[in-house]
């Protein structure tokens, strides 16, 4: 089992859980989050005074899921969610030893 981790701009994410059911993952765990990569934040102005902000608003998917359909999984986060400019967000695959469905008991790849 993997468990993948995305980082993605905030207007992507319909399309990247479009993306995500078409290849049949059932659920996801998403979180508003902010943070900045090469891009270290970005300069506005707001009533003629400059300001700089330097965390950016993005939003996190967590997703678990058998480790046969990972690489589609992140193939599918990355064509939504790119747009080809800077700050489109990063993809991060974890190892998941286990899992565990409370209501059920269910354990391991039937608890997803």
């Amino acid at each position: 089992m993997k468990y993948i981790v995305a980082i993605i701009q905030p207007g992507r994410l319909a399309a990247v859980h479009e993306a995500l059911v078409a290849i049949g993952i059932e659920g996801l765990t998403t979180s508003e989050v902010q943070g900045y990569g090469r891009q270290k934040g970005k300069t506005e102005v707001y009533r003629g005074t400059e300001y700089t902000v330097n965390f950016l608003p993005k939003v996190k998917i967590e997703i678990a899921v058998p480790g046969d359909i990972a690489e589609k999984a992140c193939d599918a986060i990355k064509s939504a969610a790119e747009t080809g400019k800077i700050g489109d967000g990063k993809v991060f695959v974890l190892d998941l030893d286990s899992a565990l469905r409370i209501r059920t008991g269910e354990i391991g790849v039937a608890a997803l």
